[in-house]
């Protein structure tokens, strides 16, 4: 993730932005009826772009032209839906290319596409399974956290391949070459944003959890009807 600037051939980097831009103008939207619907939950929308801002602002060189770190998404994704973290993620992107030189803004498109698209939704489908299958919410919470990062790298090693295709074993060959030089920075530590996204959770669940089981989050509490 955080595809530095320039590192991608221009045609791709341009791809990557057309086909994230639908994403974000439709986030975009979602969020704005999110605030008008329910204006409370403005500051936990702030927490959760802040949670991911810092969360990818640690940095780990790893391949080439990348780097690893957590990307903090898997949260803010079963708080508010994956639409809405393509916007704040893409925000995040764009600061962090601006502010720190993470990642670039020709490459932009791409490292939105990773991290603030698929990355969320495969958190939030991952959250919505876990708990249809019975999980907790902390199992819940763990699993979206950890896979979603892991799906942001896996989509990075592609987008890295179709850039960089290795001379011998071609496309398959650079996605399992990027794959593997990520997975031995990546696994521990979509492990370790999996435990801090439960820490958060059960924190929020303390502190704010009317706000929880009105974003859906949380279960209705039961009411005890009297015998």
């Amino acid at each position: 993730m955080h595809i530095a600037e320039g590192y991608l051939p221009p045609v791709q980097a341009a791809a990557w932005f057309a086909v994230s831009a639908p994403f974000v103008v439709h986030g975009s939207r979602a969020l704005v009826r999110q605030v008008r619907r329910d204006p409370e939950s403005k500051l936990l929308l702030g927490a959760a772009g802040a949670f991911t801002f810092a969360l990818s602002a640690l940095k780990i060189p790893s391949v080439t032209g990348s780097c690893s770190h957590p990307t903090g998404t898997g949260l803010g994704a079963v708080l508010f839906r994956p639409p809405l973290m393509s916007v704040l993620g893409g925000i995040v992107l764009l600061f962090q290319a601006v502010l720190l030189a993470h990642g670039g803004l020709t490459t932009l498109g791409a490292n939105i596409f990773s991290m603030a698209i698929v990355g969320p939704w495969v958190a939030y489908g991952v959250f919505v399974l876990a708990r249809r299958l019975g999980g907790s919410l902390e199992v819940g919470i763990f699993l979206a956290a950890g896979l979603g990062n892991l799906a942001t790298y896996c989509v990075t090693s592609v987008q890295l391949a179709l850039a960089f295709p290795d001379p011998a074993t071609g496309l398959l060959g650079a996605v399992a070459k990027f794959g593997g030089i990520f997975a031995v920075t990546q696994i521990p530590l979509a492990i370790s944003e999996g435990l801090l996204s439960v820490l958060v959770i059960r924190l929020l669940a303390r502190i704010s959890g009317d706000d929880l089981r009105r974003l859906g989050v949380l279960r209705p509490k039961t009411v005890e009807v009297p015998a």
